[in-house]
């Protein structure tokens, strides 16, 4: 399987991203020495796809996947696009407060941690659905990563589209978000762009 090992910080630092969006709450003391070029209509297009897959931390291969499906759905494709990425069972994870970052989600679900509507799911880009009950296995809960990981993320803000239960780790997907509930810094239409040449 393929593994993106290339530092968090320098990535953020040349996708001008904050690194909180992965859930990372250090900062780069480092300025990018760029040459002030003006970037082409196709250098925009192409950061802004780098930086949906770096936060989702999805590959390209899936990545083009999801934008076929995205296409094929009716509405906006670029809207579309960012509710499959966002209904990702790693990224609701992270998003209930389960995990530190979503690479940290990623591991919780590989290691079978996680049942979905009381089954045993350790696919990470499994897709959640409305009414979908996602939980830590019981055996699992008493941990001291879980207690680490529930004190480091008790400030965070659960989406609304999500019903977080921190105390039992557990969670209900209310519904499937909308584009306005998805807080992440990626201008959709330029991925659309880039795709439909």
């Amino acid at each position: 399987m393929a593994v993106n090992r290339v530092p968090v910080l320098k990535r953020c630092r040349s996708l001008g991203m904050d690194p909180i969006y992965l859930g990372i709450n250090k900062k780069s003391n480092r300025q990018l020495k760029r040459a002030n070029r003006k970037m082409s209509e196709y250098g925009l297009q192409l950061r802004e796809k780098q930086k949906a897959k770096f936060i989702y931390g999805v590959l390209e291969k899936p990545f083009r996947n999801y934008y076929a499906k995205a296409k094929q759905q009716e509405g906006m494709t670029g809207e579309n696009l960012m509710i499959i990425l966002e209904s990702r069972l790693d990224n609701v994870v992270f998003r209930l407060g389960l995990a530190r970052t979503r690479k940290e989600a990623r591991q919780i679900v590989d290691h079978k941690h996680v049942l979905v509507n009381g089954k045993q799911v350790n696919i990470p880009s499994y897709l959640v659905k409305a009414g979908d009950v996602i939980e830590i296995k019981e055996n699992k809960k008493g941990s001291q990563r879980y207690k680490e990981i529930l004190e480091a993320t008790a400030g965070n803000m659960v989406p609304e589209w999500l019903e977080a239960d921190a105390e039992n780790l557990r969670g209900t997907v209310k519904e499937l978000p909308n584009r306005e509930a998805i807080d992440v810094p990626v201008d959709e239409m330029l991925i659309v762009e880039l795709y439909s040449k």
